[in-house]
């Protein structure tokens, strides 16, 4: 499933086609996502304006004219892609022919900047809908968010009191949105061997009992910047289901340093470890035993 990095990349590819531009179509062709589609889902898009286009976590926002908000996931395999249909013409760097598998092109916009923004999801896990502004910060899937860990607030002393007094282990932490909002399998495991830290050590050890931040929570808030910033560069991963608006892939895949590594030679300078690949909470883990302590 895309994480913050893979959706930040979607929504700057969304933006030249979106923003400042009104909704002058809007084809449902297939209704039944995650959950259904409103009823009254085009009418409601119909002549509106997105007036910015933001991320919250893995969460896509284009506030519209009306006040409202259209909130989008896009779940295990959704895609946006923007082109124009029937000539040549780029959107800026943005331009995408259209998908051989047009089956599934759920939803299609026609804006006004002459662009056709299409959303495929051959999985059908992914989902729209449409929110009130003034009740957004009700909304169940949004209420519960952890901090945006590219935020000016993010730092060691906010993540460490996110952990105080957690048994948990510090890579279960990490994943729990509650604790930090977008961050995904991937770049846990990445962030953890920047930091140098071992996703089984308990989330509580970068805490003091009174929830102030030692030197592994400086390290790994660190961490976590970088690698989170170092993704968006690259367009984010694409192992399976990932491509940009442009229909390009992403490229991080290829500067992972652990995550799928398992049995090479650690990259850390003088370490000499192996990569070994652990079970935690369910989801594969990839780490160095040798230098991630």
């Amino acid at each position: 499933m895309p994480e913050l990095p893979e959706v930040e990349t979607v929504r700057r590819g969304l933006a030249p086609a979106m923003e400042s531009a009104r909704f002058d179509k809007v084809e449902v062709r297939r209704g039944d996502l995650r959950w259904p589609l409103p009823k009254d889902f085009a009418r409601r898009l119909h002549n509106k304006t997105v007036t910015g286009l933001g991320r919250r976590a893995k969460y896509l926002l284009a506030d519209l004219s009306s006040g409202d908000v259209l909130l989008m996931h896009l779940g295990m395999s959704g895609s946006f892609h923007v082109f124009y249909a029937g000539n040549d013409k780029k959107l800026g760097r943005y331009h995408h022919e259209r998908t051989q598998h047009a089956a599934h092109d759920h939803v299609v916009f026609h804006m006004s900047s002459g662009a056709l923004v299409t959303f495929n999801d051959p999985r059908r896990f992914g989902f729209m809908k449409i929110v009130a502004r003034a009740k957004l910060d009700d909304e169940p899937l949004l209420a519960r968010l952890g901090p945006e860990p590219l935020g000016n607030a993010f730092d060691a002393a906010m993540l460490a009191q996110a952990c105080k007094g957690k048994k948990t282990s510090l890579k279960a932490a990490l994943l729990d949105q509650r604790v930090v909002a977008g961050i995904g399998n991937i770049y846990a495991c990445e962030a953890l061997f920047r930091a140098r830290q071992s996703p089984k050590r308990i989330a509580a050890t970068i805490a003091s009992k009174t929830g102030a931040p030692n030197e592994r929570a400086e390290r790994l808030v660190d961490g976590i910047k970088a690698v989170l910033n170092d993704a968006i560069k690259a367009g984010g991963s694409s192992l399976r289901d990932h491509k940009r608006t442009d229909g390009e892939l992403g490229m991080f895949q290829h500067h992972f340093r652990v995550y799928d590594r398992e049995g090479e030679k650690c990259p850390a300078p003088g370490c000499g470890g192996t990569i070994k690949r652990i079970v935690q909470n369910g989801r594969s883990t990839f780490y160095c035993p040798a230098c991630q302590k």
